[in-house]
């Protein structure tokens, strides 16, 4: 396996800069484990070729290559290999809808006939169904039945045939909106959508408008037109030894998986993605505003459970829900994740993102269906077990600053009236009642040092933590939602050491 550990500066999401090589030092003592995380997944899923990457704080950190581009000429997979990403592609075409919306164009929860003409006249499974709007496409709540594998060997559909296939119609397995059923025929209309509300065919629209201003040179739909020294063969393993995968050509199937792209263009889609945390003041410089990047994690609330796998970690559990082009995960150890996987003939990859900590983790092979969504979760596991991958730290707002000292104040005077109260307050318990509990915990601990700084849970709402004689005060305050000062929470709770 080569590996490689570079650190390649992002000079302005719009217009990257050209890529350095240089050592991640904060990231090499963790390197070796995710090599060897990587390096196992491989051998033990027979992958002939895979490239992955870590990206943290804007910047690529480290890149890692196993085997070999293709069986023949053996030329070893680098970071400049041009491996098919699969649904990983989805994405970019959500992410499109968005920029389209943002410009006036289209509207998320107009249905989709609007868009779609061929839509229209379609025979709904039931009298009260809605029709299919935007949203329920980028949600794969529109009714129609799951279809892996299926969409995959649609990948190569004219356009003529997918508008016959829309004019058709198509069966559903549930009413629009009251279910999840992953759909890439969902996102091939998508696809259409971009085509018909842009002028332009949806390939090249996302390459104009997304790809081009992140300097992605070497990614695009149209496998036929990459060098072929530079492309990664797909291969399935069947029978003890590698197939070969036959090439499909881009069609209109293409904006439900259609992508190829490099680790060293991929990065920059990682990047810019992650530079949309946190919300903060500040030029967009990005290709989407970053508000709408924020857009892809909100889900359509058909949330699911499942337990974490032991493979990847201590089994616990996890909540998700599908976003725009991506599925966020709750996850007990990472939190937020926002994730997808991709699996197609001859090729299969992975990405997940931790938007909190600025930290992504992704990879690709040119195995059929065969992803590393584990790898990348263990990894992602590694970087924050080495205290690389912690949750941006939220600041305090002058607000909440104001506030605190408001509830030191009321501390020292044993009087909770001494702080600016919201009505509720005493209307919960009475001023008498909330003095004596404060004279009864400063008996119950002593002196207290009020030095430690109060912890934001957000803008509104802090925790604190005082070190007394005989024990500490934990303590929360809450500001109410008005522009004057006022505290609807004032708690001091005694905890005896």
């Amino acid at each position: 396996m080569k590996r490689l550990a570079i650190a390649l500066a992002l000079a302005g999401i719009a217009n990257p800069a050209v890529a350095q090589v240089a050592p991640a030092a904060d990231v090499a003592s963790v390197t070796p484990r995710i090599d060897a995380i990587f390096a196992d997944w491989a051998r033990e899923n027979h992958v002939p070729g895979a490239a992955y990457g870590v990206v943290k704080d804007g910047r690529l950190v480290h890149v890692g290559t196993i085997g070999t581009q293709d069986q023949e000429s053996r030329r070893p997979v680098t970071a400049d290999s041009r491996f098919r990403i699969a649904s990983m592609s989805k994405a970019f075409t959500a992410l499109a809808i968005l920029k389209l919306r943002d410009a006036g164009k289209l509207s998320l929860d107009a249905p989709a006939e609007k868009y779609v003409p061929e839509m229209r006249g379609w025979t709904y499974p039931t009298g009260d169904s809605p029709k299919i709007t935007v949203r329920d496409l980028l949600h794969h709540i529109a009714g129609y039945v799951e279809d892996n594998p299926w969409g995959d060997r649609q990948q190569v559909l004219t356009e003529p045939v997918f508008t016959k296939m829309l004019k058709d119609g198509v069966p559903f397995a549930t009413a629009p909106g009251t279910a999840f059923e992953y759909s890439n025929l969902g996102y091939a209309t998508l696809g259409r959508i971009v085509s018909n509300v842009s002028g332009v065919r949806y390939q090249e629209y996302i390459r104009r408008e997304i790809m081009r201003p992140l300097a992605m040179t070497a990614t695009g739909y149209d496998i036929f037109a990459s060098p072929k020294d530079a492309r990664a063969i797909g291969y399935r393993w069947q029978d003890g030894g590698y197939v070969r995968e036959p090439d499909m050509a881009d069609g209109a199937f293409g904006a439900m998986g259609g992508v190829e792209t490099t680790v060293n263009d991929y990065w920059r889609w990682v990047a810019f993605l992650l530079s949309g945390w946190p919300a903060r003041d500040g030029a967009d410089t990005g290709p989407v505003r970053r508000s709408t990047v924020r857009e892809i994690v909100e889900g359509a609330n058909f949330a699911g459970g499942q337990m974490r796998s032991a493979t990847v970690g201590t089994p616990c559990r996890q909540a998700g829900a599908y976003g725009m082009g991506w599925r966020v995960i709750d996850d007990c150890d990472l939190g937020r994740v926002v994730t997808h996987g991709g699996g197609y003939p001859g090729y299969g990859s992975n990405v997940a993102l931790l938007p909190d900590a600025g930290v992504g983790v992704f990879v690709f092979s040119s195995r059929t269906y065969t992803g590393g969504g584990t790898a990348v979760m263990k990894s992602l596991l590694a970087l924050r077990e080495a205290g690389l991958a912690k949750p941006r730290a939220t600041p305090v707002s002058d607000g909440l600053a104001a506030a605190y000292a408001t509830a030191k104040t009321a501390w020292t005077a044993g009087d909770a009236t001494a702080a600016p109260l919201a009505n509720n307050v005493l209307l919960d318990r009475d001023a008498t009642r909330r003095a004596r509990d404060i004279a009864d915990a400063k008996t119950d601990v002593g002196a207290c040092a009020m030095s430690e700084a109060i912890r934001p849970i957000s803008a509104m709402e802090g925790t604190f933590d005082w070190h007394c004689e005989r024990g500490h005060i934990a303590g929360r305050i809450q500001r109410a939602p008005t522009p004057v000062l006022s505290l609807q929470v004032l708690d001091f709770r005694l905890v005896r050491d």
